[in-house]
């Protein structure tokens, strides 16, 4: 049994909520409100064209619609001002975060029980300050967290798959990698890079990456926070 745990990190995407199916539902939403605004294109066609430009431009790029129109045939939308479609798939993604973006229901419980230990809690992750920020006040989960133990690879300067973000976390909260576990679900991008310093590792297995495999093993293999409390508390005698 391990005694010395100090700290716990978590990713967000897909280790929180599941960014795959709100950003499914979030484009969708997108593409119907620029065809109730006059794209003539149909929905499948105007999703998959939107996905290459995610894909080519990255999902953090501010003109994901603004692209797409200019790669769309101007005749599709012929006497509306491309202005309007913008607008409005950026109004309907934006009002789907608030109407559909959610946490998988075993972790704001799991993280409430979590905040009764004595457990750092803390985040590590890539992204935008900003959207990643959002994230958790929309997912209702900052209060769970130590406001000093968040990390976002936008205001650090470094990204995953980088070791030295996990290493700067540690060091900024005072404690030593392998007095920490993180959990995430990216074998390449969080469980690789937290094992290179020597943090004890979960890979929760859905989302996306649930399949994937990296050049490494994590400590702990599980599939939701539920078995996570009960490892916490065989293994490192957390009672939460």
């Amino acid at each position: 049994m391990r005694m010395n745990l100090k700290a716990i990190f978590f990713d967000i995407d897909d280790t929180l909520f599941s960014t795959t199916d709100f950003a499914d539902k979030a484009r969708r939403a997108a593409v119907a409100a620029m065809r109730h605004y006059g794209l003539r294109l149909p929905a499948d066609q105007v999703l998959r064209e939107l996905s290459e430009v995610i894909s080519e431009f990255s999902s953090n790029y501010e003109h994901h619609f603004d692209k797409l129109l200019l790669r769309l045939p101007r005749r599709t939308f012929d006497g509306v001002n491309s202005a309007i479609l913008v607008a409005a798939g950026v109004h309907a993604y934006h009002t789907a975060k608030i109407n559909l973006l959610s946490a998988y229901p075993d972790v704001p419980p799991g993280l409430l029980r979590l905040s009764r230990t004595a457990l750092l809690r803390g985040i590590i992750t890539s992204g935008l300050q900003q959207k990643q920020a959002d994230k958790l006040l929309r997912l209702g989960l900052y209060e769970y967290f130590t406001p000093t133990a968040i990390f976002i690879s936008d205001q650090i300067g470094i990204s995953k798959p980088n070791p030295k973000l996990y290493q700067r976390a540690c060091d900024e909260v005072g404690v030593e990698a392998k007095e920490t576990l993180y959990v995430g679900d990216n074998p390449l991008q969080d469980i690789d890079p937290a094992n290179a310093m020597g943090m004890i590792t979960v890979h929760v297995r859905r989302g996306r990456h649930g399949a994937l495999q990296g050049k490494t093993k994590a400590s702990y293999e599980l599939k939701d926070f539920k078995e996570l409390l009960t490892v916490l508390r065989k293994d490192f005698n957390v009672r939460a």
